[in-house]
């Protein structure tokens, strides 16, 4: 009979063993990978090494040292060639998934220079979205343009999705550096057929604050703040993105504050835009991470300053 203390002693030997393995089956490297996976597609570790551009005793070299890490026998050696082993069946199709990953991800490391990745949560740039992809594509062939689209508060700059992000609220200086590239009307969104506002040019930030408002408290720029100061505020209801904002505002059950470029990016059936005359103006920045500068970024501050100066 085995007492308590040893069969615990044994379970700690048993799971000791099994690190041990564990760390020894990760004692292997892409190149052993790719030699096996060739010698296994060619059924020859001749033809392997013809393919590989290197001696047959590399590839039995190399081969048998992930055999060694695996602690089993990957392919049979045979007279005229090698043939597959059952644990070396079980192992190539996780070979060939590890490889392909790792080729996409040299793609990726190689074609970093060559695309410049900006982001945004609700609209781009507006009406200078389209001038700016067709100036960039003409003046800038070694490098793409590339949007994307992120509802969050850095509009993916923070989740590695972007390497610069168009921004309409303050980013956290200690991780971002920004620079404000222009400046936009705030526009107000109601339902078209609002018996009040339907034919109406321009409307107040008073009467905005007697209206049910729909914000993003993530993204948005519209939040208590612009009423500070004022004899009463309105009351919040929440979206989580811009095209629940329209859905909710079309339907009659608010209205909304936005900058212009919303207008621009996001034209709704059943949604009017019409200017606040004593809102406030919105920042636009651009933001990119403190520790590194991307590629490109000087001639986007340019063109998108340019734009915006011209406007």
């Amino acid at each position: 009979m085995i007492s308590g203390d040893g069969s615990r002693a044994a379970a700690r030997a048993a799971s000791q063993r099994q690190l041990a393995l564990y760390a020894l089956l990760m004692d292997w490297d892409l190149r052993e990978l790719r030699f096996f996976v060739t010698a296994a597609d060619a059924g020859s570790f001749t033809e392997a090494a013809a393919q590989l551009f290197v001696s047959q005793a590399a590839v039995s070299r190399t081969i048998a040292g992930l055999e060694k890490s695996v602690g089993e026998r990957l392919l049979r050696r045979l007279p005229r060639g090698c043939e597959l082993t059952s644990t070396g069946q079980q192992v190539l199709p996780q070979a060939r998934r590890v490889l392909a990953e790792a080729a996409r991800f040299t793609e990726f490391l190689a074609s970093r220079h060559g695309v410049l990745r900006l982001g945004y949560a609700w609209a781009a740039l507006g009406q200078h979205t389209t001038p700016l992809q067709r100036e960039w594509a003409q003046g800038h062939a070694e490098t793409t343009l590339e949007l994307v689209r992120h509802n969050s508060p850095t509009a993916g700059l923070a989740e590695g999705l972007c390497d610069v992000a168009i921004v309409r609220r303050a980013v956290d200086e200690k991780r971002f550096d920004s620079l404000v590239v222009g400046l936009e009307r705030r526009l107000v969104a109601f339902a078209s057929d609002d018996p009040q506002w339907s034919r109406r040019r321009q409307v107040s930030m008073a009467e905005i604050a007697d209206r049910t408002v729909v914000i993003d408290p993530r993204v948005g720029t519209t939040s208590g703040e612009l009423w500070t100061g004022t004899d009463h505020q309105p009351r919040f209801i929440r979206s989580t993105d811009v095209d629940g904002w329209l859905d909710i505002i079309a339907a009659g059950r608010g209205v909304g504050t936005t900058a212009e470029a919303t207008a621009h990016h996001h034209p709704r059936p059943g949604v009017t835009y019409r200017r606040i005359k004593d809102g406030p103006r919105i920042p636009v920045a651009l933001a990119w991470w403190r520790d590194h500068r991307p590629h490109g970024l000087g001639d986007l501050i340019d063109a998108v300053t340019r734009l915006y100066a011209t406007a």
